[in-house]
C-alpha cells in the first residue's frame, strides 16, 4: 500500500468511499456526496492524500478550512474514510501519519475532527495520534429527524504555531 496526493482521477472512488461512510450513519451529517467541483471547494488545496492498494483507493483523507479569518489560517479539520474491507488494517494509521507531516510543513498548528460517539474506531485512531477530546456537542445536529451528539477532538503541533 502506498499514500499518494489525491487528485480529480481519485475522485470517484472517493467518493464511493464517501457515500458508504454516509451509509453507516456514523460518519458525518452529509447525506449526499458532493460533486468533484464542490468537494474541491470544499477543502484545502494541500494535504490531500488517498491510498492505494494495487491502484485501488481504499482510503483518503482531506482538510477543510476551520475558518476564512487570518488568525485561524493554521488550524483544519480533518476529513478521514476508509474503504469497509480496509479498516483496521493500517490504512487510517498510514494517512494520519502523513497528513500531520505535512499540514506541519504547511504551518497548521492545530487539527480537529469532529466524530459521532459511536465511532469507537475513528476515536481511538485519533487519540493514537495524539489528539484529544475537547468536549461534546450535545444534540448538535440532526440525521435523520434524531439529535446526534458530536466528539470534538484536537491535536496541537510541538513543532509549529508555538
Amino acid at each position: 500500500m502506498e499514500v499518494v496526493p489525491l487528485t480529480s482521477k481519485h475522485y470517484p472512488a472517493v467518493k464511493a468511499i464517501f457515500e458508504a461512510g454516509i451509509a453507516t450513519k456514523n460518519a458525518t451529517f452529509t447525506t449526499e456526496a458532493p460533486n468533484w467541483n464542490e468537494w474541491d471547494a470544499q477543502h484545502l488545496s494541500i494535504c490531500r492524500f488517498v491510498v492505494l492498494d494495487a491502484k485501488e483507493v481504499v482510503g483518503w483523507v482531506a482538510l477543510m478550512p476551520f475558518s476564512n479569518v487570518p488568525a485561524y489560517k493554521g488550524v483544519a479539520e480533518i476529513s478521514i474514510y476508509i474503504a469497509e474491507s480496509y479498516r483496521n488494517k493500517g490504512v487510517g494509521k498510514k494517512l494520519l501519519e502523513t497528513l500531520i507531516h505535512e499540514a506541519e510543513s504547511n504551518f497548521i498548528w492545530m487539527l480537529q475532527a469532529k466524530i459521532f460517539p459511536e465511532n469507537k474506531a475513528s476515536i481511538a485512531l485519533h487519540k493514537h495520534f495524539g489528539f484529544r477530546v475537547v468536549g461534546v456537542f450535545e444534540q448538535i445536529g440532526q440525521l435523520d429527524n434524531n439529535w446526534r451528539d458530536v466528539v470534538l477532538m484536537e491535536r496541537r503541533s510541538q513543532l509549529v504555531g508555538l
